[in-house]
């Protein structure tokens, strides 16, 4: 089955849920990108400053993810994906307008605070209306969240030509464009409601005392600190070997990025599904996300083979990473859903993403710095085998739980993808 005829199979709600993500991520990364640009520069703010205003940012969306997931369940989801995609509006248009610190900060937490109030629901919502295609769903999901990422960066650049203000005000528009579509066109979905009423401390009490779904959460840190250097590590080697002239060599991370899982997706988790279940298909993709660094291991930098083999070794080691992102990104999301057993899915979607966006904070932090230590003592592979053997002890931890049966879904997968 190709892309067209798999997603046309999908009734109408999935499909709409996928357009809009690729919606959100085209309004998303044509502005995002730039913005760290556009406050040093025409605005002039100072180094703490830009920091904050991005901290501030990724805290308002990571931080609040769980509250997200808990009112989606509370209220339904398409409230939240309304809400969050006309938050978001709101929040690109203030960067319009906003030339003051307090008003950045603003915009900025509006904008953050929007993705943690869509980004649970949108997920439940594809569960529950995908059924036992919840695998595949989430594989054609990934091509169209793929695709945005590919193309925002694109459109954005293009926009840039004018200047900051009129690219987002344009995704501002976009948002607004989600907005309306979601409010007209997509039908209402609740979760399956609790036996009785539970306040929302009873709901949050039911997943933290999921033991099977916290070892699984923490398991899959690994996945995300990993896949997660194609914004960090990728680029400041790009940046490493190119001084100066680092931009088209980071750009084409992302293009090899976006292609390997827009063009691959479906073949790669069609494979893994028709030979594995959804345990066996986590632990082989990551050991592929730990594997991927080795080619920055053998060519950490130009030193042994020169600039162009360097070159080669990051592209090779960035696809190799998509493989494995792409790979495993279909089954984490079926078995959240399978671990919830089916209840209080946008509770958990919302808890997990906090427990992943902790460990993003941590892991970029520690890569930072030991990137700077590795290269000051000499040995810059350091770094690209410490991430591998987080990949290691990532794979070793999510063996042991499907070893154990604490992976295996509730129902068993839907045949073929």
């Amino acid at each position: 089955m190709n892309l067209a005829s798999s997603f046309r199979s999908f009734g109408w709600p999935s499909r709409l849920l996928m357009i809009n993500q690729f919606g959100i991520n085209l309004g998303f990364y044509m502005l995002m990108p730039y913005l760290a640009a556009y406050l040093a520069g025409p605005l002039g703010l100072a180094a703490w400053a830009i920091g904050l205003v991005l901290g501030v940012r990724n805290f308002s969306q990571q931080g609040m993810f769980i509250v997200g997931g808990t009112l989606a369940d509370r209220l339904g989801y398409k409230p939240l994906i309304v809400a969050g995609c006309g938050l978001r509006t709101v929040g690109f248009a203030l960067l319009v307008l906003a030339d003051s610190l307090p008003a950045l900060l603003i915009a900025s937490a509006a904008t953050g605070f929007a993705g943690a109030l869509f980004n649970p629901a949108v997920r439940a919502y594809l569960a529950a209306d995908s059924g036992p295609r919840r695998v595949e769903a989430f594989a054609l999901f990934n091509v169209f969240y793929q695709g945005g990422i590919l193309a925002g960066p694109l459109v954005g650049l293009a926009l840039m030509f004018a200047d900051f203000r009129t690219t987002a005000a344009a995704a501002a528009v976009v948002f607004a464009a989600l907005t309306v579509a979601q409010l007209f066109a997509l039908p209402q979905r609740v979760g399956e409601p609790p036996a009785e009423k539970t306040s929302v401390l009873q709901d949050w009490r039911v997943v933290v005392t999921n033991r099977s779904f916290l070892l699984f959460a923490a398991a899959m840190i690994g996945s995300y600190v990993l896949s997660f250097q194609v914004y960090l590590a990728l680029p400041l080697q790009a940046r490493q070997l190119f001084p100066g002239s680092d931009t088209i060599v980071t750009a084409m991370i992302f293009v090899v990025s976006g292609v390997v899982a827009v063009v691959g997706q479906l073949r790669i988790t069609r494979w893994f599904a028709q030979r594995w279940g959804s345990g066996r298909s986590l632990v082989i993709g990551m050991l592929i996300l730990a594997v991927s660094f080795a080619p920055l291991i053998a060519l950490p930098d130009d030193s042994r083979a020169g600039r162009v083999a360097a070159a080669a070794a990051l592209l090779l080691a960035t696809a190799i990473l998509a493989v494995g992102t792409v790979a495993v990104f279909p089954f984490e999301m079926d078995t959240v859903v399978s671990l919830a057993e089916n209840r209080l899915v946008g509770t958990h979607y919302g808890f997990y993403n906090t427990v992943v966006g902790v460990g993003i904070l941590g892991g970029n932090l520690a890569t930072g710095a030991l990137m700077q230590t590795a290269r000051d003592l000499g040995a810059p592979e350091l770094l690209w085998m410490l991430l591998s053997a987080i990949g290691l002890l990532s794979a070793l931890a999510l063996y042991r739980l499907d070893r154990r049966g604490r992976l295996r879904p509730t129902q068993p997968l839907a045949g073929s993808v």
